[in-house]
C-alpha cells in the first residue's frame, strides 16, 4: 500500500543576479494541483529558490502527511540535505548569505516529513519546467514585490 504525499515542486528564477526575480510552486495531493508564484523588484536566484520552498511549506494545511520536494537548487538541497545549513547556524551565518529565509525554513521543517530530491532544470521535467515557466513570469509582471530584507542588506553595502 503506497503512502499519502504531499508533491511539492519549486522554482526561482532572478533576471539579473540580483535583479527582478521570482518562484514558481506546483502543490500536488490526490489528483489535485495548486499552482502558486510571486515576483520580486529585486532579489537573487537562491533566495528566490528558497522562498519557493518555504512558501510551498506555508501553503499546507497539515503538517501529517509526508512531503516530497523536487527542487532544481543545489544550493538548496545540498545545504539541507549535507547539513551545511546547521554549520551556518553553529558560526551565526558568517560570511553566508539568506539568514533570513534559511531562519524561517528551519523553524517550519522540523513540523514536516520532508524528503528532498533534487531534478536536473531545463531538463525536460515537466513540473520543474511549469514551475521555471512561472518563476519567470512573475519575475517579468507588474506587481512585484519588495524583498526588503534583501534590499535593506544591499543599502547598506552601498553605506559602506
Amino acid at each position: 500500500m503506497q503512502t499519502e504525499r504531499i508533491e511539492i515542486f519549486t522554482d526561482g528564477s532572478a533576471r539579473g543576479n540580483p535583479g527582478p526575480g521570482g518562484y514558481g510552486i506546483i502543490l500536488k495531493y490526490k489528483g489535485s494541483i495548486k499552482e502558486i508564484s510571486q515576483g520580486f523588484r529585486l532579489t537573487t536566484n537562491n533566495r528566490m529558490e528558497l522562498l519557493g520552498v518555504i512558501t510551498a511549506l506555508k501553503h499546507l494545511k497539515s503538517n501529517k502527511i509526508p512531503i516530497t520536494i523536487y527542487s532544481d537548487s543545489k544550493y538548496v538541497i545540498d545545504a539541507i540535505q549535507q547539513k551545511w545549513v546547521n554549520g551556518w547556524v553553529k558560526t551565526g551565518f558568517k560570511n553566508k548569505k539568506n539568514k533570513d529565509l534559511w531562519m524561517q525554513y528551519l523553524q517550519l521543517a522540523p513540523s514536516f516529513q520532508i524528503e528532498l530530491i533534487w531534478v536536473k532544470g531545463h531538463a525536460g521535467h515537466p513540473e520543474n519546467e511549469r514551475c521555471d515557466e512561472l518563476a519567470v513570469n512573475a519575475a517579468l509582471g507588474k506587481d512585484l514585490l519588495i524583498d526588503e530584507e534583501f534590499e535593506r542588506l544591499k543599502e547598506n553595502e552601498t553605506l559602506l
